[in-house]
């Protein structure tokens, strides 16, 4: 069976990062695949490296024709079952499956607007409270679909600690992701003035770069915070880390909660919407509310003072990753999908 995957999206994120990590392990496990990008010179190098038929268009704005006839173009050419969009862009300018012989799905890793949508036959959810939106918005339940997805459990030696002028005798605090408001790495600082013997490295980039820094000299913490910039090393920053913290405000899944529960290392979240759902509280992380700085260092300070309760939420962590969250799991579901679906188009809602 042959599928075509599309991603549209930015430079950097989760969803572009597990975009690639599918297609590999999906094309590992002898699945006839080919996938159209937007114009991304490492992206397209990584996918080629594992084997990947790579086709890069700009994915420009709505007069962007040439883009669309290339994609049609390219669907024409390989002839597949299916095509897996992901998110609003590379779906609008999928052409339509039901007049060039192929299935049209469509992932969605966030609560997004369903009118990009409509012309799909089948959606796919990485929560089950995304499908649930997805059913509450009126898409057919039989339609709509959980996916989750996976992380890598490669562990890698520490990385140390010295290089990036870091006291090995101090409690180390890691948090990964975009510096956006959204990501709320502004309580993350906040809280970390209440955990005076801590240290934090912080993985990611953004806009909001130059504010968290400003706001960590105000808040008399720069000595202890290391903006590290986007990593492609994070086995080993997991590894010399005592602690893993996700503060966001809105995190629609919680990848890095599955990427810290891979390496065995506790959490701390926020009970928004995917953490929420992912963490059993003191079982496998602890959750915290949204935006209280002072119940997040709370939980920061209970795990880094208490080993054996932070060692107890790992190993749960773990087990729960291990029995829902690996790639083998992962890619088994996608690909049992795919034969299920081959050859179904079905009416799109109104």
């Amino acid at each position: 069976m042959r599928v075509l995957q599309a991603m549209a999206g930015a430079e950097f994120g989760g969803a572009e990062s597990f975009f690639v990590r599918l297609a590999l392990a999906l094309r590992a496990a002898g699945l006839d695949q080919r996938v159209v990008i937007r114009r991304h010179r490492k992206r397209a190098e990584t996918l080629r490296g594992g084997g990947i038929d790579v086709t890069e268009l700009p994915f420009g704005g709505p007069l962007d024709l040439r883009s669309r006839w290339m994609f049609r173009r390219q669907t024409a050419a390989f002839g597949p079952r299916v095509v897996m969009t992901w998110m609003n862009r590379a779906t609008r300018f999928c052409p339509r499956g039901r007049r060039h012989g192929f299935v049209h799905v469509a992932r969605l890793g966030g609560y997004y607007d369903l009118k990009y949508y409509r012309h799909c036959d089948h959606l796919i959810g990485n929560t089950p409270d995304l499908v649930d939106y997805l059913t509450r918005q009126g898409w057919p339940a039989e339609r709509a679909h959980f996916l989750p997805n996976f992380v890598s459990a490669d562990r890698r030696p520490p990385l140390p600690r010295r290089h990036l002028s870091t006291p090995d005798s101090v409690p180390l605090v890691l948090a990964l992701g975009r510096l956006h408001r959204n990501k709320a790495f502004d309580v993350l600082l906040d809280a970390l003035v209440r955990v005076p013997d801590a240290y934090l490295w912080l993985a990611g980039d953004g806009p909001l770069r130059r504010d968290l820094e400003i706001r960590a000299g105000h808040l008399g913490i720069k000595p202890r915070v290391r903006f590290l910039g986007w990593r492609d090393d994070t086995a080993e920053l997991f590894a010399a880390c005592d602690l893993f913290v996700c503060p966001s405000r809105h995190e629609p899944l919680g990848n890095v909660v599955l990427e810290a529960w891979a390496q065995e290392v506790p959490v701390v979240a926020t009970d928004s919407l995917g953490p929420g759902t992912l963490i059993e509280h003191n079982q496998s992380g602890l959750l915290v509310p949204v935006d209280d700085s002072r119940r997040l260092a709370e939980a920061m300070r209970y795990l880094l003072d208490d080993p054996a309760v932070a060692a107890r939420n790992a190993a749960g962590g773990h087990e729960r990753y291990r029995r829902e969250f690996t790639e083998q799991v992962v890619v088994g579901r996608y690909l049992d999908f795919f034969q299920s679906i081959a050859g179904t188009c079905a009416a799109s809602p109104a």
